[in-house]
Formats: structure tokens, sequence, C-alpha cells
């Protein structure tokens, strides 16, 4: 009886750890799988086709221009250049991505969320007022405020931001821990969805008047 309660809690974990390992990008069978975009390969891995290895050269895994700062002439003031494996095509199964972020003076990367993805940030220059909310039902604000070489970790799948609070430009780097960590900006999903959500939806689930809520749905 024991042993069989002993081999039933072993199945029981082995099923738990495997269900929590491919939450994740798998790990890779093989040195790399340079991604392409040909029907022909035999190999298909994380959505992409693998180059023939013989073929895999130096530019498969570089990319240049990251020391250009990106656009902030818009709404929130900030902008993310994403590397993913739709960047660099050597990226694909090797689970992580980098992302460089400006910020103009009161500047705002917006709350949001990587489905598939924890975050670390690296302040290279500026001060940045950084924040995660935890999961329901605690909701609790976790937030720091980031000089200059500080770093700050975002656990997957949770909402979170950065600000920048001082008057000059910001700059930070990100590496993410999938190779299309994805992003799902809160506002933008909820206000600016396609087709829209029903106005009653919104109102109730925020208490806003629903004309507030129709001003949101044309702003977004």
């Amino acid at each position: 009886m024991t042993k069989g309660v002993t081999f039933l809690v072993t199945v029981a974990l082995l099923a738990l750890a495997s269900s929590l390992t491919s939450a994740y990008d798998p790990s890779p069978l093989q040195d790399f799988c340079v991604a392409i975009n040909n029907s022909n390969s035999a190999v298909f891995v994380n959505g992409k086709f693998c180059k023939d290895p013989k073929l895999v050269t130096a530019d498969d895994f570089f990319l240049s221009g990251l020391d250009i700062p990106g656009n902030t002439s818009n709404r929130v003031g900030s902008n993310v250049t994403l590397l993913n494996v739709d960047k660099i095509s050597g990226l694909n199964t090797l689970g992580i991505s980098l992302a460089r972020v400006d910020y103009e003076p009161y500047g705002l990367n917006p709350p949001h969320i990587h489905p598939r993805a924890t975050e670390i940030l690296t302040v290279i220059e500026g001060t940045l007022y950084v924040g995660f909310v935890t999961s329901n039902p605690d909701n609790r604000f976790i937030t720091k405020v980031l000089n200059k070489g500080d770093v700050f970790v975002f656990p997957i799948g949770l909402i979170h931001f950065q600000f920048n609070i001082g008057q000059t430009n910001a700059l930070a780097f990100s590496s993410l821990s999938s190779q299309n960590p994805g992003i799902i900006t809160i506002a933008n999903a909820v206000f600016g969805s396609n087709p829209p959500i029903n106005p009653d939806v919104l109102s109730k689930a925020f208490q806003l008047d629903q004309n507030v809520v129709n001003y949101l749905q044309k702003q977004f």
C-alpha cells in the first residue's frame, strides 16, 4: 500500500514538473536553430523553420544599430526597440531576447505584461520609477526608484511599468527570458481592442461613467 502511494505521489510530482517546464521556451536539442522562412526546410521548431547548420553565418547572430536612440515623440514619451527572433534569427530556440527602452523627460513605458517572459531591466542613464503588481487577491504594488547602474526584475506575467521621473532623457536595457516574450499594454488592450469591448462591461469593471468609457475607447 505504501509503495503504491509513493508511486502515485512520484507520478504526480513528475506531471507537475512537466507542466511547469512546458510553460516556458523549450530547451534546444541542438546547438542552434537559425530561423528562416522556408517551407522546404525539414525541421520546424518554435514556430520557425531551421536553416541548414552548414549554411549558418555570423550574421545570423548579429544586429547593429542598438546605439541609436528610439523615437520618443509619441503620447507616452517612450520607445521600445525589441530584438527578438524576428530581428535576430539566431535567437530561435535559445529562450532570450533584448530590448532598448528610451524615455524622454517624464516619459512612460505604460503598464503592460509579457505573457511569456520574466524581464530584468538595467538603467544606463537617468532615474526611473518602476513597479509591478502581484496577482489576486493581494495585488501588492512592488516599487522602486532606480538610478544609473541599478537593476530590477519584473516576474513573468505581472503588470509592470517604468516612468522617467527625471528632467533629462533616460535609457534602459532589458533582457527577457523568451525569444518572443509578447507584450500586452493594458490600456491599449482594454480600451483599444478590435472590435471594441462592450462599454457596459468596461463601465462596470472599472466603475466609470459610460461617457468616460466611450471617450477612452476613442483615444485608443
